[in-house]
């Protein structure tokens, strides 16, 4: 359920493709989410170069996670607090240029592994200045209402690259690496910059407000602020809090995958399947939304979404059969699809310009924490009760708050309205 807005006067993505300044701000997005999840094989890969004596592989690659994952949890709030003092192209076409450049550096470092440690940190900080600048700038390209189609454009693209990403990042290094030694830093390089010069033909116009404070720059102020504004903003925040959980969900699944493809009759080692088949079906609601989201914009769609995905989760631990299993995995990524969609378009529709920035990187802060801590608690509390127990109580958890969020919505709707 989303606050009411004028219709449209054109439907679907196909009112998007006449919108130049924002297909390429997606056009920037394809490139860069590519880049990431190549540099992120890249980096795996560059791990052959750098090992250091007798130390575990294994270990290494686990120092490299850390490395790579940190920073989102550090600095997603206060990248979001730079980006509403900063315009927002400067941060798109910087944050790739300087990915850009920092890759193509790898070749003339010095071959250490705490050296490859620093790029993994760098790199990653830079990503976390791009995401919640790329969330904000949606609303100054796109109408009202084209929210819902930008943002399941931008949804279908992120799952698309989780999909394929991994799966072309090998074999595209090893087309570049015939482009000699340097060929790989030098494709994952030109794909960043690629992505900042196309961002830079985005014609980004902000208020005259924000680009006079851009030199006064207070954190912890801003911070504050930031918090202030979600803890009044009660749909805001409700919209985060569905966001976290449906983020967690997949989280967990992705350490329970390997549990449930053995369930389903699936070689553990094919655990991939489920998640792209949950991918698939997520791109296809997110596709359905796009079309003809304004037909739905009354229904009550995170609920729907919630109760789809509680009911894939109890039923799933019950299934032996790889078919079902494959469709059920469908049916949770469309049932994602009617959460994350319009929750992520309520929140660019109801936060100021002034504060999208502070939301977002607040969002992009409690979206990595929510991604990080079910990979901790997941496997051993399967060990603990039992995969099936976990998943039932997950489908618990899910209808919980999928109900108490729904209702929580209508009640300030009906304040607000």
């Amino acid at each position: 359920m989303l606050p009411t807005s004028p219709s449209p006067t054109s439907h679907g993505f196909r009112a998007l493709l006449g919108n130049r300044p924002f297909m390429a701000l997606w056009i920037g997005q394809v490139l860069s989410q590519v880049a990431d999840k190549v540099f992120f094989v890249l980096l795996i890969a560059l791990l052959t170069k750098y090992q250091m004596g007798v130390t575990s592989v294994n270990s290494l690659r686990s120092a490299l996670m850390i490395a790579y994952t940190l920073p989102a949890i550090l600095f997603g709030s206060a990248a979001g607090i730079f980006v509403d003092r900063i315009d927002k192209k400067q941060v798109l076409t910087g944050s790739n240029l300087l990915r850009g450049v920092l890759i193509l550096a790898i070749p003339f470092l010095p071959k250490l592994f705490p050296v490859l440690l620093v790029i993994a940190f760098l790199e990653s900080t830079l990503t976390q200045f791009f995401a919640p600048a790329e969330q904000a700038a949606i609303p100054l390209l796109v109408r009202p209402e084209g929210l819902m189609t930008a943002n399941a454009l931008f949804t279908t693209t992120m799952m698309g690259s989780l999909i394929v990403g991994f799966a072309i990042g090998e074999p595209l290094l090893q087309l570049a690496s015939k482009w000699g030694a340097i060929g790989p830093e030098i494709l994952v390089g030109g794909l960043y910059l690629l992505a900042g010069i196309v961002l830079y033909l985005v014609p980004l116009v902000e208020s005259h407000h924000i680009k006079r404070e851009q030199l006064a720059v207070h954190p912890w102020k801003d911070f504050k602020a930031g918090l202030k504004y979600l803890a009044k903003d009660r749909l805001v925040s409700n919209a985060m809090l569905q966001l976290m959980i449906l983020y967690s969900v997949f989280a967990a699944l992705t350490v329970l995958a390997i549990g449930l493809a053995e369930e389903i009759g699936l070689e553990p080692t094919k655990f991939g399947f489920l998640l792209a088949a949950a991918g698939v079906g997520m791109v296809f609601g997110a596709g359905i939304l796009g079309h003809w989201g304004s037909r739905f914009r009354h229904r009550p769609l995170p609920l729907i979404g919630f109760i789809s995905m509680a009911f894939v989760l109890g039923v799933f631990t019950f299934t032996d059969n790889i078919w079902l299993g494959l469709c059920l995995s469908g049916l949770l990524g469309i049932g994602a699809a009617l959460v994350g969609v319009p929750m992520q378009t309520l929140i660019q529709q109801q936060t100021p310009e002034s504060m999208r920035g502070k939301v977002f990187g607040f969002q992009n802060n409690v979206v990595n924490i929510a991604l990080s801590l079910p990979l901790a608690i997941a496997g051993p509390l399967t060990d603990a009760i039992g995969l099936r127990w976990v998943l039932l109580s997950m489908s618990m958890i899910v209808t919980a708050v999928g109900v108490w969020a729904w209702q929580n919505t209508r009640r300030v709707l009906e304040n607000v309205l």
